[in-house]
């Protein structure tokens, strides 16, 4: 069964896109913990991050290292965390997180519920950041 995440790879659900590559796929979370809370997964689903080969790992690494540049710049923050849990969704992905403090990397705190136009606006304010990189 596809994951949600595969789901959204392929169209059937909407997300909020800050970038793409023709293997990877960068996205806001719609549960953030704080405002700019991306999700970085692979197109191909993969469970475990472990299991990936070493051309994907790395690749999606980098992704997630031009993906954070732009986000310190849409959401101005200490540093952006970075957290690999996976239990929640059976498809890989890296949590980036605009961090001032430890406390916004805490999972176990509640959720963000913003707006889909929230959510909109900070997408849009992390792809024009992308775009002058």
């Amino acid at each position: 069964m596809a994951s949600i995440f595969s789901k959204i790879v392929n169209g059937e659900i909407p997300a909020h896109v800050v970038a793409e590559t023709a293997d990877y796929l960068a996205f806001l979370d719609v549960s953030p913990l704080v405002m700019g809370h991306v999700l970085v997964i692979p197109k191909k689903e993969i469970d475990y991050i472990f299991d990936m080969d070493e051309e994907s790992y790395f690749g999606l690494t980098l992704f997630a290292k031009i993906v954070a540049t732009g986000l310190k710049e849409a959401f101005p923050c200490k540093k952006v965390g970075v957290a690999v849990i996976g239990l929640e969704v059976p498809h890989v992905h890296i949590h980036l997180i605009p961090m001032n403090n430890v406390s916004d990397m805490n999972f176990s705190k509640e959720k963000l519920q913003p707006t889909q136009e929230a959510l909109e606006e900070a997408a849009e304010k992390i792809k024009a950041a992308l775009a002058r990189d």
